[in-house]
């Protein structure tokens, strides 16, 4: 098996809110389904990554935070497309909730998460991707020794023309995630 990591704000669905912590304010970009079923259909396992520091910030809770993921989920299986699961968080060391208001391996760029995946699927980490628009998306891709992708929405192209020091390069800068899930496919087949 081969995986995917998503990103979640700004690389799935729009993120001009902020934090979101509530159903209604998620909106998956138009894109993001058609995406996500090629990869379904080409057989890889599809994760989302996501930093939720709004929960160690006090602005949402954990469940909060699943009404939220549940309708990611309902949207994608309009379109017959599926995230295999989600991986999340909750930490910050400048929160004020406890027991999440400390610096933990879980926070991206940090490889706690792709440890929890590792550990629950079996992929090939050689042939498989994280795609986000944030430098510590990439950072967590080249420290998990997956292939990254940065994509120019939500805060991608700003990251990539405004950052000056890049210890960790994307290996790939594509427009969004439908042009990420394609260029995954076509290095899949070759």
């Amino acid at each position: 098996m081969k995986a995917v990591f998503l990103d979640r704000d700004g690389t799935i669905n729009q993120d001009f809110k902020g934090y979101i912590s509530k159903p209604e304010d998620f909106h998956l970009y138009p894109f993001a389904a058609e995406a996500i079923k090629l990869l379904n259909e080409a057989g890889f396992l599809v994760f989302v990554i996501t930093n939720q520091s709004g929960i160690a910030r006090g602005y949402y809770t954990l469940e909060d935070l699943a009404k939220v993921h549940a309708k990611l989920n309902t949207e994608l299986s309009k379109s017959g497309a599926k995230i295999d699961d989600i991986f999340v968080s909750p930490y910050h060391l400048e929160g004020s909730v406890e027991p999440y208001n400390v610096a933990h391996e879980d926070r991206k760029p940090n490889i706690g998460l792709f440890k929890q995946a590792k550990q629950k699927y079996n992929f090939k980490i050689n042939e498989s991707f994280m795609v986000g628009d944030k430098y510590s998306d990439i950072g967590f891709g080249k420290n998990s020794h997956l292939s990254t992708i940065l994509v120019k929405t939500g805060e991608g192209a700003k990251e990539f023309e405004e950052r000056e020091n890049w210890d960790f390069m994307p290996d790939f800068l594509v427009e969004d995630l439908l042009a990420a899930a394609k260029l995954i496919l076509e290095i899949a087949m070759n």
